[in-house]
């Protein structure tokens, strides 16, 4: 086999000595490859790396920038998510009432400054004043129909009322000419008594004022309607018949008018009678545990002829007489305490120790509220809650805040934000008892911020 390096110049050799053979005898050139076959002589080079062979050595492992920049990137997409889909802090809380200290549960019964008024043989009532509204003295509040009157004398007078619509409606249907005022009246009457299906089928609207609209508009229809045809002696004769038995029918109704202001209710539980202001210093802890559990006070009972009809009450002034249920408590007389009524958590009212009974086991506390009567005007017995202790106001813990080194709330009303500095009396988990400041800027209801 011919040597590929035969016609290469021969090496230079050194003087003094054989000449070396290249590469030494017995050796093997590094070419990165194995070893050339036998008879071939001589040294091979490796071939250079080339660019694809680089970049899969670097691609070997990620540097360290890269690794910090993935880790970058995915906090930024959790973040995202969070922002997105995470629900959002509440960012308003409402200022409550709060009570610290000890307090006291108890039974209760609520008396109030209350007169009923009944009447003999009533058949039926027609209530004209408003239940729960305040009235005055010489006020129309109803009107009641004695044992003389009947149904038939009612059915008497629609039937009147009915020949007078059915004539009416028989004149309209004889008319030739357009009558633009008796159109106008007409629509009226439609429009209202549309507006009355409406609400009633769901609409919004005030239903008692939408009645009294479509009444006024009835009434004035039938007055048009009435100087319209006022020379026809028929529908007359027929008016006539109408009024006579309206005034059959007032010869059995007493008209009942207020005798006093106060409030007005057509709901009476019978206790009326016998339990009032004027008798409540007379009773014992166990006659009041009896009324507790349902058995009328003495003196209630009234004849059965008779028909309570309304009550009349008077504002400003009740009392209450509780049972407490842990009586081993030393309430102080004439001491003013904090009472909060079952049902009435956002009712809180001052009540004045006016005595204390104990007797049988059973410690009773009468207590004088001058207060509005309206939140009681319904209730009789009740349970109740006593305190001992300084009127708070009760806020989140997020909705304090620090301005010029002074802590208070941000109080929101619409787009005004208002700074109002508080006392921090006490902390109770999520929620921080407070007074204001300033009196009256800090009151139960309002909107605050939180942080």
């Amino acid at each position: 086999m011919q040597n590929p390096y035969s016609g290469m110049p021969p090496a230079p050799m050194a003087q003094g000595g054989p000449s070396p053979s290249y590469p030494p005898e017995g050796a093997q050139a590094f070419t990165g490859q194995s070893a050339p076959p036998p008879g071939v002589s001589g040294f091979v080079p490796s071939p250079p790396e080339t660019k694809n062979m680089q970049a899969h050595k670097r691609r070997g492992g990620m540097s360290p920038f890269q690794v910090l920049l993935l880790l970058a990137l995915l906090a930024l997409i959790a973040w995202y998510l969070f922002q997105s889909f995470a629900p959002s802090a509440q960012r308003y809380g409402t200022v409550q009432a709060g009570m610290l200290g000890a307090y006291y549960t108890g039974d209760a019964l609520i008396v109030r400054n209350e007169t009923p008024y009944d009447a003999d043989g009533v058949t039926s009532i027609t209530y004209v004043a408003k239940e729960g509204s305040n009235i005055a003295r010489g006020t129309h509040i109803c009107d009641v129909y004695s044992s003389g009157y009947s149904t038939r004398e009612t059915t008497t007078l629609q039937g009147y009322r009915d020949q007078i619509r059915d004539y009416q409606a028989d004149l309209l249907e004889q008319e030739t000419t357009y009558d633009a005022k008796l159109e106008r009246v007409e629509t009226d009457v439609l429009s209202r008594a549309k507006e009355v299906r409406q609400i009633i089928a769901g609409t919004r609207g005030n239903l008692i004022n939408q009645e009294m609209l479509l009444d006024a508009a009835i009434t004035a229809r039938q007055q048009y309607l009435r100087q319209k045809y006022s020379a026809d002696q028929r529908l007359q004769r027929l008016y006539d018949d109408e009024q006579a038995q309206l005034q059959r029918i007032d010869s059995w109704t007493k008209q009942f008018v207020a005798t006093r202001d106060g409030l007005i209710s057509f709901y009476c539980d019978g206790y009326e009678y016998g339990l009032n202001t004027s008798n409540v210093a007379t009773f014992s802890p166990q006659e009041v545990r009896q009324m507790l559990q349902g058995q009328l006070p003495s003196g209630t009972q009234i004849s059965k002829s008779k028909t309570t009809i309304y009550r009349t009450v008077t504002d400003g002034q009740w009392y209450v007489l509780m049972l407490v249920d842990d009586n081993s408590w030393n309430p102080v007389e004439q001491q003013v305490y904090e009472l909060q009524i079952e049902r009435q958590e956002n009712t809180v009212v001052s009540a004045v120790v006016d005595k204390v009974i104990r007797s049988g086991g059973e410690l009773l506390v009468r207590l004088l509220v001058n207060a509005p009567v309206s939140p009681v005007l319904y209730i009789r017995t009740c349970k109740v809650q006593i305190g001992d202790s300084v009127t708070t106001l009760m806020v989140p813990a997020r909705a304090l805040y620090t301005q010029d080194g002074m802590q208070g709330v941000v109080v929101v009303d619409g787009d005004n934000q208002l700074f109002v500095p508080v006392s921090v009396v006490y902390r109770q988990g999520n929620d921080v008892y407070v007074t204001s400041i300033y009196q009256g800027m800090l009151y139960h209801g309002q909107s605050v911020l939180l942080f």
